[in-house]
This record gives structure tokens, sequence and C-alpha cells, in this order.
């Protein structure tokens, strides 16, 4: 039943962003400091230790201002962030848990600082137990590269996220919408759907959503439709069965002859090894007098005279005096 009780406020008026998300700060923080320190340790890569600790002033710069505390060990390999007196925002430690996330999977740090704002959040997709043959792996992961990445640029531009393929997983940091596309593409990508065909769908979204007749109404006619093709073109299979009906019969069927069944029914069986050698010594010799006389006739052949074709020339009769 819906309520009768309905009051003006005039605090809320029509200019209010109600979808706005609101910075949390200090004076938010009413219950104070933390009763509990709350710290996560991720492992990295020996080949990140250099660049980690190049960058690693500016990252303890950013998290302080959160009062978040952050060590690297370079012997364990290991970077620890951990909750401190001065924290006030309960969601901190979490963005900073996947801060040091983000730069173990190689991704730089002025991109990785973005994981602080509220607006952004991140996605690591492990994709290399999508697909079981590590060869139809390597194909589809440089398939979502694409050629000189574009691929991969275009989807950052039409998601409006920072994508980084690294190894066995892809990183994703942006809006949530746009992080939602990219497991969507990512996932068809490694089940063997070309990221084009998403590409191209989210290009015409991208379009409709500029028109605002359009915002109340279904966008199904407007988006591709692709249907799955066979790549063979043959219609006919090579072992063509014959599937007719036949005839049932209780009794199976008669069984092949033997090699020996076959010598018995021929009478070789009972031969012994010398006959049976005298016998393929005489087949032998008759199929090489037969080749002989062949040979020999093609070689006779070439003694043989042509036939003239011109024939018997016809005799002149000489004229007598009388006649001429």
């Amino acid at each position: 039943m819906p309520s009768t009780h309905k009051k003006d406020k005039p605090w809320d008026t029509e200019d209010i962003d109600k979808w706005e998300v609101q910075p949390f700060k200090p004076e938010d923080n009413a219950g104070g400091t933390f009763a509990e320190e709350s710290s996560f340790a991720v492992l990295f890569p020996k080949y990140r230790e250099v660049y980690l600790k190049e960058a690693w002033p500016g990252v303890t710069k950013a998290l302080q201002q959160h009062g978040i505390a952050c060590t690297l060990d370079l012997i364990d390999g290991c970077m620890t962030v951990k909750t401190t007196r001065k924290t006030f925002d309960p969601a901190a430690i979490l963005k900073a848990r996947d801060l040091v996330k983000l730069l173990a999977r190689s991704v730089p740090a002025p991109q990785a600082l973005r994981i602080l704002q509220d607006d952004v959040a991140c996605d690591i997709i492990k994709i290399r137990n999508l697909v079981r043959s590590k060869e139809k792996f390597v194909k589809r992961r440089q398939r979502l590269l694409g050629p000189g990445g574009q691929t991969l640029k275009a989807l950052e531009l039409l998601t409006e996220t920072y994508i980084l393929v690294q190894g066995n997983t892809v990183s994703a940091l942006g809006p949530y919408k746009g992080l939602k596309q990219v497991r969507r593409v990512v996932e068809e990508c490694m089940a063997n759907v070309h990221p084009i065909y998403q590409i191209k769908e989210l290009m015409i979204r991208r379009e409709l959503e500029k028109d605002p007749e359009l915002a109340q109404e279904n966008w199904e006619r407007f988006l591709p439709n692709y249907k799955k093709r066979s790549l063979s073109k043959r219609k006919v299979p090579y072992k063509v069965s014959d599937k007719s009906k036949k005839v049932y019969t209780p009794f199976p069927p008669p069984q092949e002859k033997s090699k020996v069944d076959l010598q018995i029914e021929a009478g070789e069986y009972h031969i012994s090894k010398e006959a049976k050698k005298r016998i393929a010594h005489e087949e032998m010799m008759e199929k090489q007098k037969v080749k002989q006389e062949e040979k020999k006739r093609q070689r006779e052949q070439d003694f043989i005279a042509p036939e003239e074709n011109g024939g018997e020339k016809k005799k002149k009769k000489r004229k007598t005096r009388a006649e001429e």
C-alpha cells in the first residue's frame, strides 16, 4: 500500500545530485580510532624490485594522506600495508590492499594510485584456467591485445578503464561499469569470441546513449546479432555409411576365414616346404618368361619396315608415231 504520509521537504531541491558520492572526511568518523590494527601483505616477483624501490616514496606519500602505513621488504619480496591511529576511513585499508596488488601485477605506480579515489575500483581477472591448451591460450591472449595493442587501446577508450595484460592475468582499473564490460570481453575472448564484436557493440551503445529519445526504448534492434558459422564448407561427410534399415537377425555375422582355412581350401596346407618353394619358383619363372617375350616383341617392332603410303606408280604410255 503506498504511503499517504507525504510532507514537503524544504531541503530536498531539484539541484541536489542524489547519486553523487560524497568524500569521506575525518569529521565523518564519529567513532574515533580503530580498536584493532588491520594489515595486508602481498608478494611481488624479483623483476619488480628495481621499479618498486624507485616508486615507493610516492606510494608512501599518497598512503600517508589516508593514514595508512606501508613497508617494502626487498629481502622477502613482500609489500605490507596496515592501519594506524591516524586512519579515519575504514575502506582505506581495502584500497591500500588493492594498490599493492596492482603494483605486484606490474601496473605503473601513477595508474595504480588512482585506486585510492572513491569512484575507481580494480579487477584482476585470471585467464590461464579458462583455456586448457597452452597454444590456444597464447593465441587468444594475443588476440585480446591486437596488432600493435590497437584492440586493447580501443577497449580502454570505450570502457574508460586502464587494462594491463601481464602473464596469466588481466588487470583492469576504472569505474565499476567499465570493469563489468572489460570482464565480459576478456572472458568471451578466452571462450574463442573475437573482441572486435564486443567493441562494435560498445561503440553502438555509446552512440545510442547520446540520444535522449532512445533512453526508454529497447536497443536490441540497433545491436548487431552475429550468428555462429561453421568453418567447414563440406556438406557431405568423407565416410558415408549405409544408414538404411536392415533386417534384424539374432545370429552374429559369419566369421572371416583365416589364412589356414584358405590354404586348406586351395589344397596347399599339407604340401611340404620344399614343394611350396618349387611351386613359388615355377610361378616366378613363368612370370619372367611372359615379361621376356613381351620385351622381345617390343624390340622386334623397331626392325619392322614401315608401310609405304605412295603405293605403285602409274606407268606412262609412250605415244607412237602414228598417234603423233
